[in-house]
């Protein structure tokens, strides 16, 4: 049915209802009783997380083995099987939910799917073996509502991931989808528009923190027949899948918001530049603009008004430095993907040279929502400088790795410990690094900053794009400030010499250190260059570079100085300064060591104790690795 006016839009909404409400999240208490066919469920759904980290682990498989298995028990006709996007429990995936229940399975493996089936869909019953188990009562949990990952997550960008079909633009449009957009095109002028999104306090998610409603602003104000929308789709912070999550669970939000985005500013084409390494996302982008085009809600006079807007999709080779906006374009151009200085700025002169307006995906996937229920609301949550909410990508040494939603404000010790649930192996914490390669390193004494834009800076890190790597007391952090630093120089794309040259000596000093090379005059240095660089580097990626450094020789001198005066690595991970040592009186002259060592390193009569010559050791552990006894120490 091709939409051509809001009743057309309100009648698709009504028709899908029904099947939606059945995945009313939390509506049932844990422990409450279970759906099921024998117990007069009319209609039950099977909802499974179709996410790349998910689809990776078989989820695919097991949707078909869920459809298989209906079939055979005759019950094909009273349940749905249905893929959704990332549930953002990636710990714990693949997750499988039954609706109306919400009952929520974990680590689910194609051959449960006939357990499934038979007990909980037909019999009523919960398969216990696969519901979360909380690690502080060592109780299951039968529904998200209550588990401490959710328990203090508030989702907004991520309202519809896990919860909808990203291939069915009716799903959408049940939970209100294009409402925003119908609401501005029929109601609201397009400075009206623009002044929700001021209002709202929305600000870029993609890094730089820049009120989204006054960028809208100055790209409306351009004098032009011509003018564009773009999506930032380039994610490529390690460790990041904020955006990639987003496209792939809820792709419509982005076309709704940047077909907002163009009635405001008056821009009719779209462009959504995304890196080709996505193709799950890439492929349920390109089925929404499609499914978009037959109802109508993109192409020509989009619900009977005299507003036209399309979409097309560009791709990137996985250029980091093409996150940044003028590169970006360049890239889009089929130029090389280099930055320009600004100004001008791409609301002035963008692609091709016209107006263009770019936000990145997570900052357009607030946008419908803000129509929806209003600026004043979305303002109430969050912060005084820092407005609604943010998603991180929760990586690294921390037991509940995954995708979260959080109130701006939130601790970094609320993240870390009550939704990441602590260190993994019960470590130390040493440090998160939030920010992505550009951002900086933190410790125990930043964990009750509230994250913000500002209170981050201020503690010498970033918001970035959302990246956010925890490390335990195993992390070297000299080695951590050289991980980054190696792959901004890999990225770089060599347009100004501070970045070009200054990155590529900070990251020789730093190879001098971590080989025991270092000297106490290396550190200042290396501090020296770091603020040239920032002071200088023609983009924000040359600019925010040395942050990983900055950031580590703050608030990890103490482990610098051991690297360059007492040649000692803490974490043991610079091999240089490490030593083998056999312990005499645990080694019995098994010989495995000796036979494995591959440079003849370590010596010894059988049965006696051996002995490694440290001027052959290579350290390459294989002795460690193959001694049962323990009697090998690291020193």
């Amino acid at each position: 049915m091709k939409v051509v006016s809001l009743q057309d839009l309100k009648k698709i909404k009504e028709e899908t209802e029904s099947r939606m409400k059945l995945r009313n999240e939390g509506s049932l208490e844990t422990g409450s009783e279970t759906c099921g066919i024998e117990k007069g469920t009319e209609h039950i759904q099977i909802l499974t997380c179709g996410g790349t980290g998910c689809k990776a682990s078989d989820s695919a498989a097991i949707v078909d083995r869920m459809q298989e298995c209906l079939e055979q028990f005759g019950v094909a006709d009273k349940v749905e099987v249905i893929t959704t996007g990332c549930f953002g429990f990636c710990e714990k995936g693949p997750i499988v939910k039954i609706m109306p229940d919400n009952t929520f399975y974990t680590k689910v493996k194609p051959e449960d799917a006939v357990e499934i089936v038979k007990e909980h869909v037909i019999g009523g019953r919960r398969v216990q073996r696969l519901l979360y188990v909380d690690p502080e009562t060592n109780q299951p949990v039968s529904d998200s509502a209550h588990m401490n990952f959710y328990r203090k997550q508030v989702r907004i960008a991520l309202r519809n991931c896990g919860l909808i079909d990203p291939e069915n633009i009716n799903e959408y449009v049940a939970r209100d989808g294009y409402s925003a957009l119908a609401d501005c095109l029929l109601s609201k002028t397009p400075a009206e528009v623009i002044d929700v999104v001021k209002r709202s306090g929305l600000r870029g998610r993609g890094g730089a923190g820049f009120p989204t409603g006054n960028k809208w602003e100055f790209a409306s104000k351009s004098q032009s027949d011509i003018k564009y929308v773009v999506c930032n789709a380039d994610e490529g912070d390690p460790g990041a899948f904020m955006d990639r999550s987003i496209m792939e669970g809820d792709p419509n939000s982005i076309i709704e918001a940047m077909a907002i985005c163009g009635y405001a500013i008056g821009a009719k084409y779209g462009l959504i530049y995304v890196r080709a390494e996505y193709p799950l996302a890439i492929h349920r982008l390109q089925t929404a603009i499609s499914q978009a085009h037959e109802l109508g809600l993109l192409g020509d006079n989009i619900l009977g008004t005299d507003f036209c807007f399309d979409i097309t999709i560009r791709y990137g080779a996985g250029a980091f430095v093409c996150g940044e906006e003028t590169a970006l374009i360049h890239s889009m151009e089929g130029k090389r993907g280099e930055p320009t200085l600004k100004p001008p700025f791409p609301a002035v002169e963008g692609y091709k040279k016209y107006p263009t307006n770019v936000n990145n995906v997570e900052t357009w996937a607030n946008i419908p929502v803000i129509f929806q229920k209003g600026a004043e609301w979305f303002a109430s949550i969050g912060t005084e400088k820092s407005k609604g909410t943010k998603v991180f990508a929760l990586a690294g040494k921390i037991n509940n790795v995954g995708l979260i939603e959080v109130p701006m404000g939130t601790t970094l010790r609320e993240v870390i410990y009550e939704i990441g649930g602590g260190i993994k192996d019960g470590k130390q914490f040493k440090a998160v690094q939030t920010g992505g390669p550009s951002g900086g390193c933190l410790t125990e004494k930043h964990l009750d900053i509230p994250i913000d834009y500002e209170s981050l800076a201020a503690a010498g890190s970033m918001m970035g794009s959302g990246g956010m790597i925890v490390m335990d007391e195993d992390n070297c952090m000299v080695q951590v400030a050289r991980f980054y630093l190696g792959f901004i120089v890999e990225e770089s794309c060599g347009k100004c010499s501070p970045c070009r040259i200054g990155n590529k000596r900070m990251l020789e000093i730093l190879d001098k250190i971590v080989a025991g090379k270092g000297t106490v005059e290396d550190l200042a240095k290396l501090e020296e260059l770091a603020l040239v660089i920032k002071d200088t580097a023609l983009c924000g990626l040359g600019q925010t570079s040395p942050n990983p450094v900055l950031s580590t020789l703050s608030n990890f001198r103490d482990e610098y100085m051991e690297h360059v005066v007492e040649k000692k690595c803490r974490a043991k991970q610079c091999t240089s300064m490490l030593s083998y040592e056999i312990i005499p009186d645990k080694c019995v002259g098994c010989h495995l060591c000796a036979n494995n060592c591959p440079v003849d390193a370590i010596s010894g009569e059988l049965r006696k104790p051996h002995s490694i010559d440290q001027t052959k050791c290579i350290k390459c552990g294989t002795c460690m690795g193959n001694c049962r006894l323990h009697a090998i120490s690291l020193k």
